[in-house]
């Protein structure tokens, strides 16, 4: 099946394809690039709960974020003690 992109670079998936994946009106998809070719994944209904899960595995930022501000309160702390002598 061949389709072209119109002016705007925009696509139109065929209507067979459409219906057998289920794919209604105003739904979301990730869109990626890979090994040359364009991935489109349906998310359902929910796009946040289809996300959920995608960035697991990688560091916390939550821990990298307390270390952070527990560096920030040490720092002035330090400069406190130094106006308090």
């Amino acid at each position: 099946m061949i389709i072209r992109a119109s002016k705007k670079c925009q696509i139109v998936i065929p209507a067979e394809i459409r219906r057998r994946m289920g794919i209604k009106p105003g739904e979301y998809f990730h869109v990626e690039e890979s090994d040359g070719q364009i991935v489109l994944q349906p998310l359902g209904d929910d796009p946040v709960e289809a996300c959920h899960g995608m960035l697991a595995g990688g560091p916390s930022l939550t821990k990298e974020l307390l270390k952070e501000r527990a560096a920030d309160r040490e720092r002035e702390e330090r400069k406190m003690a130094r106006w308090l002598r």
